[in-house]
């Protein structure tokens, strides 16, 4: 996908825009190969204005599971930057999304969270709408006024296995790729049949580039997460597959005889991987044991590792025999991000019988509070007049690597685009979504 343009500013002029689509290329420019970006990418008011509007403007965005939203009238709301969008079940059973702007005045509708209603109203002056986003009632409006012409504005959703996708872009990236990975390798869980068990948010006073460097690796994990590593194999290759040694492989061959793919699926902007944890664990807890006495796969009693699947710009999930783990980071400004987690388990698991919420987020409860510390600590370092951009690890940084090299593409190709035209040339077409 090619951009055709963007805003640093929502005021700013063409000579603005261009101004500084000039100034990101030459800061681009000074990034050495297989280096951090430069200080004012993790910094600059404007560059975050940049990142909202073409990268989580453009992009495909992971926002939770279709079981948050069983029946008709169920709603899920919340901001991307600085567009409030929501996800409706519709009487259909039809899951649809729309920009949470009243077509009246553009007030917000529904405030950011879940909920059910039979209609959605704006609570500004009431304009009611259908499930399905058409305007039913406007009062006060003069005769001949056609509500046809002002439903919701929808915007594109994708649901792959019980995973919601969405994009905020007039033309989304293609998804066919993604799916045809995605689709055989979660569907095993059946998350149709899973609940949500419990949900955080935590806020970061980081960039959001910082907060997904540090999602991205596992470098610190030995020094930095206790928890996580009494489970969680550290020292698997960098894409996440089990293709080494004899342990690996007998991981691959029993998967294999319970018709489970094991990878590595890569795409442009995907990962998709199934592999095994440390010796003698079966989930990610503080035991390795089970923390869900009802499995969400069936397959050796769930004793299945982990499948890995994660999307630039923003998240991960981990998908265990006995829950589902999601993570997904939203900037709100140059030096503050949204972390939302999210923990599935099957839908007739009953709390305190079959799992106890403490127990359950612990490992990664611990693991994300840990991470806001350290991005925290880093931004803090990366403010400072000693910043440069430092190398990475190609071997324990490979997946930060992967998304700063493409992060930097999707600059570069939106900067070319935007200054094609000024320069007299044509723009190449360069697919960074």
């Amino acid at each position: 996908m090619t951009h055709v343009g963007f805003v640093a500013s929502a005021l700013a002029s063409e000579g603005e825009r261009q101004a500084f689509a000039r100034r990101l290329g030459d800061l681009l420019a000074t990034r050495p190969a297989g280096h951090s970006l430069p200080q004012a990418f993790y910094t600059d008011p404007a560059v975050h204005d940049f990142d909202i509007e073409t990268v989580f403007g453009q992009c495909w965005l992971m926002i939770g599971f279709e079981v948050e939203l069983p029946r008709p009238g169920n709603y899920l709301a919340l901001t991307i930057g600085r567009t409030p969008i929501m996800l409706v079940r519709g009487r259909d059973a039809a899951l649809r999304g729309f920009f949470n702007s009243c077509r009246h005045r553009g007030a917000q509708i529904c405030a950011d969270g879940a909920g059910r209603s039979a209609r959605i109203t704006c609570p500004y002056h009431q304009w009611t709408y259908e499930l399905d986003g058409s305007l039913v009632h406007a009062g006060a409006m003069p005769e001949g006024f056609d509500k046809g012409m002002h439903g919701l504005k929808p915007l594109a959703v994708e649901v792959v296995a019980g995973a919601i996708y969405v994009s905020l872009a007039d033309s989304p990236p293609d998804f066919t790729a993604f799916r045809a990975d995605l689709e055989p390798m979660l569907a095993p869980f059946n998350l149709k049949d899973a609940k949500l068990a419990h949900e955080i948010t935590l806020v970061e006073k980081a960039n959001w580039k910082l907060v997904m460097e540090n999602a991205r690796e596992c470098y610190h994990c030995a020094a930095c997460h206790p928890e996580l590593g009494i489970t969680f194999p550290i020292g698997i290759s960098p894409n996440f597959s089990a293709d080494e040694g004899a342990r690996l492989a007998a991981y691959r061959d029993r998967m294999t005889a319970a018709g489970l793919t094991v990878g590595p699926a890569d795409g442009p902007w995907w990962q998709c991987a199934r592999f095994p944890l440390n010796e003698g664990c079966v989930s990610m807890s503080m035991d390795g044991q089970p923390l869900v006495k009802k499995p969400l796969i069936e397959a050796y009693g769930g004793d299945t590792g982990s499948f890995r699947f994660a999307i630039e710009p923003h998240n991960f999930c981990h998908a265990l025999g006995d829950h589902v783990f999601m993570f997904s980071a939203y900037p709100t400004g140059p030096e503050e991000t949204i972390v939302v987690a999210k923990w599935l388990v099957h839908k007739d698991a009953v709390e305190g019988v079959d799992y106890d919420v403490p127990t359950l987020i612990h490992t990664w409860d611990q693991t994300n509070r840990q991470d806001r510390d350290l991005a925290e600590n880093n931004q803090r370092g990366v403010n400072g007049r000693g910043y440069m951009p430092g190398p990475y690890s190609q071997e324990a940084e490979a997946l930060v690597l992967r998304f700063v090299d493409w992060y930097a593409a999707h600059v570069a190709a939106t900067v070319e685009t935007a200054l094609a035209g000024v320069n007299g040339t044509s723009p190449t077409l360069v697919e960074v979504a």
